[in-house]
Parts: C-alpha cells; structure tokens; sequence
C-alpha cells in the first residue's frame, strides 16, 4: 500500500521518443541495483547508456501494434518504467509485460503495482484478455512482487540471456487480465 503523500510525489505517464535518455539511465541502473549477483558483474558494468538510449528511441519513435510503455517519474526524474505488448509466445488475446523496474530508492511506495496496472489497464484496452511477466527464477524480490499481485507462477524454463549464458525463468501469469485492472 502507497505511503500518505505519494500520489503527489510521483507521476506515471505514457513515455515518449524525448524520454528516451532518462529511460536508458533509469534501465542501467535498475539492472546493477536488481541483477548484482544474478548476472555477470562484467556485463552489468559494460552497459551503456547511450546504447539502451537509442534502443529506447527507436521502439518509442516506432512503437510496435499494441506496445505501451509507461514511465513514473519524481521531481528529480525517471524511477521506473513498464514496457508492454503482444505475448512472446503468440497466444491470442495474451498480453506480456517485457520488463519492469523501479529504482531502489524508489521501491515501497506501491510504484511498481502502479506501472503494472497501468499496463495491464492499456493492454487490456487494446483487447489483451490475459498477461504475463517473466522473471529471473533467482530473483526473489520479483517472485514475491508479481505472486502477492495474484500472479501464478508457470513452470522453469531454461532462456538465453545477458553475458552469453543460459537462465532459468518463470512465468508469471494472469489468466482474466482484469484482476490487474480492478
């Protein structure tokens, strides 16, 4: 539950192609803060800003059928960020959260819940029936976040991933997209 004053503390909006710089900053940090002995500390700390940042602009200056991305932002900048769209795995009417992150710093004022309700609000109006969000297995944080929202957990599988190795993820899913929408 969002602590007394946070509405007024920070915004969500839909983000655009001029975000994509704060976006970027907010991804790599997020990724070092999140993934720091989940990943490899090698490829955390080559990650480049400017490269997310042109990443970012071209999926925001040309948006794919049905993606949403949403940014929540304090007087200070970016903290988080929500991408969306189409499932992965094509199942009709399925939507997926790609990724969602919010600073460390800004963890525990119900910000991440808000971006993902935000997405699954704009998922579902462009005709999503269901979602799902995939996770790191090892990230427990996460697990725990997207299982307290009501989301059940699919069986491991085995992705490829950052640093040239193989991860084992889970699937978050919601079967009725409307009990993220309210």
């Amino acid at each position: 539950m969002p602590r007394p004053g946070v509405e007024a503390r920070y915004v969500i909006f839909p983000a655009g192609p001029a975000d994509a710089e704060a976006l970027a900053r907010t991804h790599v940090l997020s990724w070092r803060e999140t993934y720091r002995g989940l990943l490899p500390d090698g490829y955390l700390a080559r990650m480049s800003e400017e490269l997310h940042a042109r990443r970012f602009g071209r999926a925001l200056l040309h948006p794919g059928p049905d993606e949403v991305t949403l940014a929540v932002a304090d007087r200070t900048g970016v903290v988080g960020y929500a991408q969306g769209g189409p499932s992965r795995r094509r199942v009709a009417g399925e939507a997926e959260v790609a990724t969602l992150y919010v600073l460390r710093a800004a963890q525990g004022f119900g910000l991440g819940r808000r971006l993902l309700t935000g997405a699954a609000r704009a998922l579902a109006a462009q005709g999503a029936g269901s979602l799902v969000v995939s996770v790191l297995a090892a990230n427990a944080p996460a697990r725990r976040f997207y299982e307290h929202l009501g989301g059940a957990a699919e069986a491991p599988r085995i992705e490829p991933g950052p640093g040239g190795r193989s991860y084992e993820e889970v699937a978050y899913r919601w079967a009725d997209i409307a009990t993220l929408t309210g």
